[in-house]
């Protein structure tokens, strides 16, 4: 006995009114109860059809480039100059500044906490007049067009719940990524393409790993989770065809297939069987739309140089820059960069050269490149980490050594392109970089601003599971107009 038949002996005339009584029982009571919201369209939907059909208001922004610095970059050393910190360098740090807030296990034992200024030059640039460190020259010089947000701030403190709540919005596992609900929300502009594309780099090595709750659908609907894509000749797993298996007999297993779905489906009634579906066709589609995005073969050496010589290197940061770029060129809706290696409790001088070195040709690249192709009018970069550092040395304090532990009070992300004001710094840090003087911008207004920059009101993008109404935000989050432009 086959699938087909198996399903059509399951569904006998007895079964067949059992259930459907209970369908129409159901459908009148949920009317009674809520008659202007039963066919009001605004439950889960299945597939790529965007569950807010359109956006709550005209966006500014219609794709978003997402560059994670993995690990904590430190805005001490990058974009928060303190000369305080000099004038007071190896003095223990106020304790009516910490106020008694908690610290990691990796500093609480700590007797003393001696202030530590960066060890690099700071200069001012663009209107805003934003310092930026001699480490990232080229981000320095991309300043006049980026909105710096010197505030931002976290509930966490240790890497994994942190970086869970800036993508997810909770620090527990099981959430939908911030890709995930742009997904669900906004649907897809290109059907051969996900709308949500995970890219991952290293710096050095030995820094926090990376989890798949990261770029999660969560309770959404599979179709929206995101797809990583790997340097290499197989970019998607299990994406290409087996030996022995062309293009032809794909197509007919996938209609056959298709053909048991859409029987299984009438009798189960589960959205997921033709979410499933939909992956495979997307999948079908991606064997031809996937290797022409990813071939970096046809780009002129002018870009290769813009973006810097790693640019070649397939997995490095640069090379993923430049196929942000491309995914963006094909209406991907939502490229995430993670780049692992800003974990510097010890050591911190070196390293953190070793890792602006990776990052900062590349990065300033890819919003030259958007606004020489146009692409940036519509599209915005985001450039930041889960918390910051703190302002004191973990462990032994010298001129050319320290380290700094994990500091979720306030730190600097920056954001270019569509929607934002160029050249503004917003926020003002206290003299230590302790605590938010001025304009705080937690991780949920963040994330509610992103949201308002695309057109969706954060508070009314839901999805109903376990008998709660979920959002990106939680019950929290409000848009900082300021940013704005």
């Amino acid at each position: 006995m086959d699938i087909q038949d198996e399903i059509h002996d399951t569904l006998s005339r007895r079964n067949f009114l059992g259930q459907t009584g209970a369908g129409l029982g159901t459908l009148a009571l949920a009317s009674l109860l809520n008659p202007g919201q039963l066919f009001a369209g605004n439950g889960p939907k299945a597939g790529d059809v965007p569950a807010l059909g359109k956006p709550h208001f005209p966006p500014k922004v219609k794709r978003v480039i997402y560059l994670f610095q993995s690990g904590a970059p430190s805005q001490l050393d990058l974009f928060d100059y303190k000369p305080k910190l000099e004038t007071m360098w190896g003095q223990d740090l106020p304790a009516s500044v910490r106020n008694g807030q908690r610290l990691t296990g990796m500093s609480a034992g700590q007797s003393k906490f001696p202030l530590a200024a960066s060890k690099f030059k700071f200069a001012q640039h663009g209107p805003g007049q934003m310092w930026v460190s001699e480490l990232l020259p080229n981000i320095a010089k991309i300043a006049g067009d980026a909105t710096f947000i010197r505030t931002l701030n976290t509930d966490a403190i240790n890497h994994d719940p942190a970086i869970t709540f800036i993508q997810t919005g909770s620090q527990q596992g099981g959430r939908p990524s911030f890709g995930s609900w742009v997904s669900y929300g906004l649907g897809s502009d290109n059907q051969n393409m996900p709308s949500f594309v995970v890219l991952l780099s290293k710096g050095r090595g030995g820094d926090q790993p990376l989890y798949a709750k990261l770029w999660s659908n969560g309770f959404l609907p599979s179709v929206h989770q995101g797809v990583v894509f790997r340097s290499g000749p197989d970019p998607v797993f299990y994406l290409n065809n087996p030996p022995g298996i062309d293009r032809t007999s794909r197509r007919r297993m996938l209609d056959y297939l298709t053909k048991l779905h859409a029987e299984q489906s009438k009798y189960v009634l589960d959205p997921e069987i033709n979410n499933r579906m939909q992956q495979y066709e997307m999948a079908y589609r991606m064997q031809a739309s996937v290797p022409e995005t990813l071939n970096i073969d046809k780009e002129p050496n002018y870009i290769f140089d813009m973006y810097g010589p790693e640019s070649r290197k397939p997995g490095t940061f640069a090379a993923n820059c430049l196929l942000a770029r491309k995914l963006i060129e094909k209406d991907v809706k939502f490229v995430q960069l993670y780049h692992q290696g800003w974990d510097q409790h010890g050591n911190l001088p070196n390293d953190i050269q070793i890792q602006t070195k990776s990052v900062d040709q590349a990065s300033a690249a890819l919003v030259n490149d958007l606004r020489q192709r146009g692409l940036l009018d519509d599209t915005l970069v985001i450039w930041g980490g889960e918390f910051g550092r703190g302002p004191y040395s973990q462990g032994k304090l010298t001129r050319d050594n320290y380290g700094r532990d994990h500091h979720p009070r306030a730190y600097t992300i920056w954001m270019a392109g569509a929607g934002v004001k160029k050249g503004l710094v917003y926020g003002e840090t206290d003299d230590f970089g302790y605590n938010v003087a001025k304009d705080p911008v937690h991780i949920h207004d963040f994330q509610a601003t992103i949201m308002h920059l695309m057109g969706v009101d954060h508070e009314k993008l839901t999805f109903k599971h376990q008998g709660r109404r979920y959002r990106l935000t939680d019950v929290h989050g409000k848009v900082i107009k300021p940013l704005l432009a």
